[in-house]
């Protein structure tokens, strides 16, 4: 599997990086060890997690994934392993983090707690990218950076990233790194597809001219780029069907993935994946990576047979007529999920 530099840093990674957000709740330990098996074998070398793993967020699951991948990673050399884990942040009221009584500002003290944990839970003495889940903009970008800073001198970290992150945050801290000497973001995870290519119009130009790596999660749009959804029932069990009977926040979620927009323009893009002989699913992922501040695109699977059919996009090359065939479709229905 090809390699790309991360950011400004000494990290090269495979291009796929293995999503766990699902390991612990819709996806069990034992299909977790098979597909975190298939992606080793497959050349995945890089791995992302959160300690507020598995999704949706629950006091009665919180954790778990890093632990099962803690697990796992006792079957492999540690020094062939590239892990990515994050400190939760603030819910920002869209809900309160089922961790630290949901307390969990990105100051010193909320930021050492949780590396604590974390190393425990996945077994190691260093992470070697850690992000923070969401921005904190009420507190200091100084404090939050001094943190981090800390931890890498400390050893407990290699590299510091962002993730769900605004232009403004990701300038801001950039910034304070730069006058304070400290550690800086050399990556931000954000949701990026072709349903969702807000990206593209602020943030895209501050990683190619600050040397932020985008690792952009949801590159299926929440399976929503397979064309499940699109049949006269959705599947039971799919992820959008569970959400829509598990709270507010949960339908929220599921109406902004999964609308008539999102599914008018998954009908066209399966149209064109066909026409090039492909499914929707690769040319979904082959799109994600083919962009020059990508690093590496974060794919997610609760069996081995969805990794496999991720897998494909490894090797694939959009031509530039499939990409101007893609770049119409988003054209005329913009932003779907708004």
């Amino acid at each position: 599997m090809k390699k790309r530099r991360l950011g400004k840093t000494g990290m090269v990674v495979s291009e796929i990086c293995m999503g766990t957000m699902t390991f612990g709740s819709s996806c069990n330990e034992d299909e977790a060890f098979r597909i975190l098996d298939r992606a080793y074998d497959a050349g995945i070398d890089f791995y992302d997690t959160a300690e507020i793993y598995p999704v949706p967020p629950q006091k009665s699951w919180v954790h778990r994934t890093e632990e099962i991948f803690g697990k796992w990673l006792k079957t492999k050399p540690r020094d062939g392993i590239i892990i990515a884990t994050k400190v939760a942040g603030p819910g920002h009221g869209w809900f309160s983090p089922p961790l630290r009584e949901g307390k969990t500002a990105l100051d010193k003290y909320h930021i050492r707690r949780a590396i604590e944990g974390s190393l425990q839970r996945l077994g190691v003495e260093t992470i070697d990218l850690y992000q923070t889940h969401w921005p904190d903009h009420d507190v200091a970008y100084d404090e939050t950076m001094e943190a981090l800073t800390e931890l890498k001198d400390e050893g407990k970290i290699r590299y510091a990233g962002c993730s769900n992150e605004t232009s403004f945050g990701l300038m801001k801290s950039l910034w304070t790194s730069d006058k304070h000497n400290l550690i800086r973001y050399d990556s931000i995870q954000n949701n990026f597809s072709i349903l969702n290519r807000r990206f593209e119009d602020e943030l895209a130009q501050v990683c190619r001219k600050e040397g932020v790596s985008l690792l952009p999660y949801s590159p299926l749009a929440g399976g929503v780029l397979t064309g499940k959804y699109n049949g006269p029932v959705p599947p039971e069990g799919t992820r959008f069907v569970r959400y829509m009977a598990e709270g507010e926040r949960q339908k929220r979620m599921a109406i902004r993935f999964l609308n008539e927009n999102t599914l008018a323009s998954t009908v066209e893009l399966m149209a064109i994946a066909e026409k090039y002989g492909m499914s929707s699913t690769v040319l979904s992922v082959a799109w994600s990576k083919q962009h020059d501040y990508v690093a590496s695109t974060i794919i997610g699977a609760n069996t081995v047979a969805q990794l496999e059919e991720s897998l494909k996009a490894t090797d694939v090359i959009l031509s530039d007529e499939i990409l101007t065939e893609i770049n119409f479709v988003s054209k005329k229905i913009q932003y779907p999920m708004g």
